[in-house]
Parts: structure tokens; sequence; C-alpha cells
């Protein structure tokens, strides 16, 4: 008879090599240790080679001949299905687009702006939003505050800290589902369930750059319908290891007609019978433009696909946020490292920590030569500014050596600092 304690172990080992045999799939870890999740994943062969088979479709067959072009269209139409199923909503709300800044910046001017409406932004957001917001408010003469969600971190209600930001005028509310710095999940239907009861005009949107492709958003209680979010913006470059240059946003439907396209082009519009433009498309397509690098569709598509055989997006979601604590923990034993998150275990992939000097302070001379260190051993993170800090992202592709690898090597290069 096999005890528990054999059973339990040999379940364990059969993950860790369920684990590294998925891991084959992505040639480019091969010989490194990966924690840049956060900035941009690497690609699995497989999505590699749908790339090149549908770019070589695209030339064999004609660029653009008849066929090519029925082709592109189901194309488009599964690109946004797949990424439909992966959110919990339907294909007409996605809109596919280039990247995370691209799909914030439909909604920022878009919208039905007045002189004098309010902007409210979270302290953490990315300075792509921060400066694009600048321009729209300087354009338009909007108001725009900031609210200080960073204070929250350890401690503190976030919700109750927009619904102190927000004025009678607010007329959009700019957060990040993860916060890209620290690395804080907020709680997304709380937060906007209070932004539409305080005004029939408050729109949410939300930059979802590292929440698309760690949370599990098709489950129950975090559909994207079921939050009542307006906008989500996000790519698949990131966590989804896709390829660089896709993206795509998510329009609740309520707020679809509100919303002008800024950029317009022959996905954009119908046409009547004599090919003239005669009004908008129905769904997500009416901000999309034109042409595309349609090869991109096809590598995304199958990256999604390799997620979804490696186990369900609570399963990945559950393994990344094992392997964040590993990590967490690790690091929070050593002399001189502190997590930005002090008191409970990350709820994301991101583990941010700071490296404290002899005069008992975050040290950013520190931070870059330990990450320019680590690349040289081909040990992947990035050093951030605001907070100054080092971030590692970890994967459900990540190996619990790799996390006990790096807490180790930060070990060594503080002890000899």
């Amino acid at each position: 008879m096999v005890s528990s304690k054999m059973a339990s172990g040999k379940m364990a080992s059969g993950k860790l090599e369920a684990a590294a045999n998925h891991r084959q799939q992505f040639s480019s870890l091969a010989d490194k240790r990966y924690f840049n999740y956060g900035g941009q994943g690497p690609m699995a062969d497989s999505a590699l080679a749908a790339l090149t088979q549908a770019q070589q479709k695209i030339q064999t067959e004609g660029p653009f001949a008849s066929g090519v072009n029925q082709w592109l269209q189901a194309q488009g139409h599964e690109t946004r299905g797949a990424i439909a199923q992966a959110l919990g909503t339907t294909p007409d709300t996605i809109t596919l687009s280039e990247n995370v800044t691209v799909g914030c910046n439909i909604p920022l001017w878009g919208l039905p702006w007045q002189s004098g409406d309010h902007i409210l932004l979270g302290d953490c957001e990315h300075p792509g939003v921060v400066a694009a917001v600048a321009e729209l408010s300087r354009r338009h003469g909007l108001e725009v505050s900031t609210c200080a969600l960073a204070d929250t971190l350890n401690g503190g209600d976030p919700v109750a800290v927009i619904e102190q930001g927000l004025r009678p005028n607010t007329r959009l509310v700019i957060i990040s589902h993860v916060l890209w710095n620290t690395g804080q999940l907020l709680p997304l239907k709380e937060i906007v369930t209070l932004c539409h009861s305080h005004a029939p005009q408050t729109r949410v949107l939300v930059d979802a750059a590292q929440s698309v492709g760690v949370l599990p958003l098709d489950q129950p209680g975090w559909q994207l319908p079921e939050t009542g979010v307006d906008f989500y913006a996000f790519t698949g470059h990131k966590w989804w290891c896709g390829p660089a240059g896709v993206g795509a946003l998510y329009v609740r439907k309520a707020v679809l007609a509100e919303t002008a396209p800024t950029f317009i082009g022959w996905r954009s519009v119908e046409v009547d019978g004599s090919g003239n433009p005669s009004g908008w498309q129905p769904d997500g397509r009416r901000f999309e433009v034109a042409t595309s690098d349609y090869g991109l569709w096809a590598a995304l598509q199958q990256a999604l696909t390799v997620q979804a055989n490696w186990g369900s997006s609570a399963a990945r979601y559950e393994r990344i946020c094992a392997l964040s604590e590993r990590l967490w923990a690790g690091l929070r034993q050593l002399p001189q490292v502190a997590c930005l998150l002090s008191e409970t275990p990350p709820p994301s992939g991101l583990v941010s920590f700071q490296l404290i000097g002899r005069d008992g302070q975050p040290s950013p001379d520190l931070h870059s030569a330990l990450v320019q260190q680590l690349e040289s051993e081909k040990i992947y993170l990035r050093t951030l500014l605001s907070p100054n800090c080092v971030r590692g992202c970890v994967h459900y592709l990540t190996l619990e050596a790799e996390v006990d690898e790096l807490i180790e090597r930060v070990r060594l290069f503080m002890s000899q600092a």
C-alpha cells in the first residue's frame, strides 16, 4: 500500500515533470532563467510557426487575392472569438488593436468630452497613459487628478480612496486591474460599481497589461461583463506569450455608441452598394482601422491554444500565485532585501523588491547593478523607477528551481555588496 506521503510526492513529481515537458515547446527558455513576463513573454515554437505559415500563405496565394481576403476576414473573426472566450465575453465586444496604449487611446479620444470634465487617475498608471491624459486635458480643457492607490498596497481600502477622488463632473476613472509596478490586485467589480453609482456619465477604463494572461478572466466572478467595466485594454505579447504587435480592447456594449472612432479606416465602416461608407460597424470592429500584420493573429491564437493545453486559466493562476509566493517568501528571508508587498503574498505574478543600502535606504545603484549582473548570467529581471525597485515576474512556465536560484543569486549579490 502506498502511503499518503509517497502518493503526494509522486503527484508533485508528476507536476514538475509536466511543467518541464510543457516548457520544451518554448525553445527560447532553454538557455535562460526568464523573469520578465510583465514586459514581454517568449513565444512557443508553434506560435512562431503559425506566424510564419500565415505569412507564407498570404504571399503564396496572393496578398490581395479574394481567397486570401476571405481567409483574413475569418482569421479576424476567430481571433476575436478566442480573445472573447478568454475574457468570458462575446466577440462583438472585442476590438483588435496593436497594444495596450492603442487600446487605451480609443476611449480616451473617443468619449464625448466637454470642457471642465474630470478624469481621475490612479497614481500607479503607466507613463504612456499619463502622457495621453495630459495631452487630452490640454486640448479639451479637462480637469485631471490622481488618487493615492499606492498607499493601499499594505493596508487601506482602494475603493474608499477612489470614492474620495470622485467629483460631480468625473467623466472617466482610469486604473489598472493589476498595478504594473507593485503587483497589487484591485477589486475591479467593487470599483466599477462605485463609479457607476456615482454619476450616470462616469466610465471606467482599465489598463489590463498585467492582468490578461494572469487572472482567470473566463471564470465566474472574474468575467468582464460581470465586473461591469466599460473599457479594458490589453496586449497579447506579455502574459499570453503571443507576438508583439497585437492586442485588443473590450468595450461594454452599453457604451459602444457613445464612443466615437478617432482613427478611421475601411475596417471601421460598413459600405453601401456603391462602395461608399454608410455607417460604423455595429460592434468592436468600428474602432479598427485598416491593414494589419495579419500573421500575428494566427500566432496569438496558437499562443492561447498552447496555454489552454497546459490547463485551465484557474489552474494557471493558481500556479502563478504559488510561484510568486515562493519567490516573495524567499526574498523576505534575505537581509537588506525588502519586498514592496510586506504583509501578504503577491496576488499576481509580479514580485517587486528593493535592495537596502548601507544608509538604510533603497539603493537605485544596487538595483541596476543586480539586474545587469544577473543578465550577464542569463537571468532576466528589470528595474522600475516609481517606486525605485527591481521587478521579477513568474509565470506558470517558471520552474521552482529557477525561483530558488534567483533567491540564491540575490542573496549572494547582497552578501558581496
